[in-house]
């Protein structure tokens, strides 16, 4: 074994000791929300009246009165004091994808040598970060520095731990001195008031009023991989890209299907179970953690939530995924496609609505429940259809790139799964009013010791980019770096429109009237004919499907540039404006924020690309050549001719491809110099492909680079 890297990182995971000794559990009870400024934590601390006057804003959507910020920042600082905290922070989601915060010490001198511990209402509500440093799209020039964060109190503060800290994280929105949001919050608050408005107009046509607010409702599925740091730190692709740029794929990988749900190694289940202690302090309701297909692939799924809520939740999922990894001596991996040929990873974003406590996918137990559903389903398949474009530009990103579409995650076509029985109700509700429904039998499994179990309404579609699933819409094509908030403000905002258009229709008639019931059914029909294309139960990893879609009409937009370009048709900058949830200058400043991070992504992989194939892999290639040109000299200066033959056909076969990894790296020279995406993707593709032939012809004991083999098995 050598001195490279990669043989001295292999070397020290299988010499590393570990300790066994087991910590003792903690009851769940004990530590859930313990760090987390809760509703529970606000009723101890605040006082009766403030207590009531902040819950009225945080569950009906009451306007916060400005009169009680100093009460509300006195209680929350005496808390986060009481925790240990040193330090707060205004934490916001700019556009760059992640969070953002900036720390303030609690101090102030008191002009005696000492210190005061002050934290003001004016401090909770507003802070000023710099908001020319974050990306914005030309809403704030260089020379423009002033942005603010505003408290979001429907999100609760929560303190941020470590060894030796403690901070408090005040959740808050981020917007510009002229008044545009910055960040992913403000326009997910606008389109959750814009669906909230409409529902409650659409539900009024029915008899019912809503008190307070319709709730948008998410439960997110997020899945990762984990690799040891030692070989992480020994793959420069890995540490500045997220992902391979390279790599050979093994004989075995994922082939097997043993990884899947499979038993989880001690050393995971251990970062997994510190994972869940942290979120559950947190108040992040973590729930399923298991094995995924490829193998040192996982997931991690949260219990539904209020919209906001668990947009924020995830972002501090993640978060907490790569700090506690860290401390594992892992590397969390939330790129959707760390390593090539082998499956990626997304976020299954599992979306729904309810009034009145009740879910408005869930189909209800009368008439009237059952209208109103079927009334919902209806605008979701309109929403859907008419703004597929738009929803697909929601997921376009260049992580995303290699895994849509591949057989592992949904394709760019964006269609639906209802199912067997909501789509036989579909279609009778086509040729007229819906008369039966599939009855759901019993499942026999042939083992007279289990019991008879009843069959869900319809299986699963895990193909279908946006699938009904019993009582939600599950958006499959999310990818796993992404924040949630994108697709749920587009989602909200089609579905809002819809709800528009049929209460619009509605309202003129009074509900369950035979009027009414003649116009509602007239309206279902007239939506099931003109946009039941978008409905799809069967493979869509077929090529059969990519055709059929075509003929349908349906978008196929595979690129991430032509995605993208979707935001700011004229279709969308009105739906979005006439909705309040962004303005055309911010609309137009997202396109430009997003196309100019996947140039910017594709412009640093070329060019580390061409920095390892140039430093790292030809060196690598000329040094195995050059012994194998060596060992061929020997045999011959001894006038042995056996294996010669050989040695000659592999000096001659490294040759070639030494060769065409020299055209390959002066080609990629020539795109970065085009600076066009698609220029450097093509020739980065095509330097793999000479980089992964050589990894299978190099000595193992010269080849620089850890191998899959042992990215994917050691741990």
């Amino acid at each position: 074994m050598n001195n490279s890297l990669r043989k001295k990182a292999v070397s020290s995971i299988a010499a590393r000791k570990y300790e066994g000794i087991e910590a003792k559990p903690i009851p769940i009870s004990d530590i859930y929300g313990s760090d987390v400024f809760s509703l529970k934590t606000m009723k101890d601390f605040l006082p009766k009246p403030i207590y009531k006057s902040l819950l009225a804003t945080i569950r009906k959507g009451e306007s916060l009165n400005a009169d009680i910020a100093d009460e509300v920042a006195n209680a929350m600082k005496r808390w986060a004091i009481s925790k240990g905290a040193t330090h707060y922070t205004h934490w916001f989601q700019p556009l760059t994808g992640s969070t953002a915060e900036k720390h303030d010490s609690f101090i102030e001198p008191d002009h005696e040598g000492g210190v005061m511990l002050n934290f003001s209402g004016s401090t909770l509500v507003k802070g000023e970060p710099d908001a020319s440093s974050f990306p914005s799209g030309g809403i704030r020039a260089t020379f423009e520095a002033r942005g603010y964060t505003a408290w979001d109190p429907t999100s609760p503060a929560f303190i941020k731990k470590g060894e030796n800290y403690a901070t408090l994280c005040i959740p808050t929105a981020f917007y510009s001195y002229t008044g545009e949001a910055l960040d992913k919050k403000i326009p997910l608050l606008r389109s959750m008031k814009a669906i909230s408005d409409q529902a409650k107009r659409l539900l009024k046509c029915f008899g019912e009023e809503v008190d307070g607010r319709v709730h948008t409702t998410l439960g997110a599925e997020q899945e990762y991989f984990l690799i040891d740091k030692e070989l992480y730190y020994a793959r420069p692709d890995l540490v500045q890209c997220g992902r391979t740029l390279f790599g050979n794929v093994p004989p075995k990988h994922q082939q097997l299907e043993d990884h899947y749900f499979g038993n989880i190694k001690s050393r995971v289940l251990k970062f997994m179970t510190d994972v869940d202690a942290r979120l559950w302090t947190l108040g992040i309701p973590a729930k399923t953690r298991h094995n995924e297909v490829a193998p040192s692939q996982f997931e991690i799924a949260a219990e539904y939530e209020e919209l906001n809520l668990a947009v924020d939740h995830n972002m501090m999922i993640m978060e907490t995924l790569r700090e506690i990894a860290n401390k594992h001596g892992f590397v969390c991996m939330i790129h959707e496609k760390p390593y090539d040929a082998i499956n990626g990873s997304g976020k299954h974003n599992n979306w729904s609505l309810a009034a009145n406590g009740r879910n408005l996918l869930n189909p209800g137990h009368s008439p009237h429940q059952d209208a109103i559903f079927l009334t919902v389903l209806c605008a979701v398949i309109k929403a859907v259809d008419s703004h597929a474009d738009i929803l697909r530009a929601s997921v376009a990103c260049a992580g995303n790139a290699h895994r849509l579409g591949g057989n592992e995650a949904p394709p760019a076509i964006i269609s639906m799964f209802l199912g067997a029985q909501l789509s036989d109700v579909i279609e009778q509700l086509e040729n007229g009013a819906p008369t039966s429904t599939k009855q759901v039998d019993a499942m026999r499994i042939g083992v007279d010791i289990l019991p008879e179990l009843p069959m869900d309404v319809s299986d699963r579609n895990r193909t279908s980019p946006f699938a009904f699933t019993g009582n939600k819409f599950e958006f499959r094509a999310v990818g796993s770096s992404q924040s949630c908030a994108g697709p749920n403000i587009v989602l909200n905002t089609i579905v809002a429109e819809a709800f528009d258009e049929i209460a619009s229709k509605l309202e003129g008639f009074e509900g369950g009237s035979e009027e009414f019931n003649t116009a509602l059914q007239d309206i279902l029909q007239s939506i099931v004919k003109e946009h039941k294309k978008i409905i799809f139960n069967g493979d869509n990893y077929s090529s059969e499907w990519v055709e059929e879609a075509e003929r349908r009409g349906l978008p196929n937009l595979i690129k991430v540039p032509d995605a993208l370009d979707a935001l700011v048709t004229e279709k969308a900058l009105n739906l979005f404006a006439s909705y309040n949830v962004f303005s055309n200058v911010e609309l137009h400043s997202r396109h430009e924020v997003f196309v100019e991070e996947y140039d910017k992504i594709i412009m640093i992989e070329g060019g580390l690309g061409l920095d390892m194939a140039k430093t790292i892999i030809l060196p690598a290639a000329l040094k195995y050549q050059s012994d194998l040109l060596g060992n061929l000299t020997k045999l011959r200066g001894l006038g042995i001719e056996a294996g010669t033959v050989s040695l000659v056909k592999q000096v001659e076969k490294t040759g070639d491809l030494i060769d065409t990894l020299s055209e390959n790296i002066e080609r990629m020279v020539e795109c970065i110099a085009s600076g066009k995406s698609d220029e450097i993707i093509e020739g980065l593709n095509e330097l793999r492909q000479t980089v992964d032939k050589l990894e299978a012809e190099v000595d193992d004991s010269i080849w620089p680079l850890p191998k899959y083999s042992e990215m994917l098995f050691i741990s």
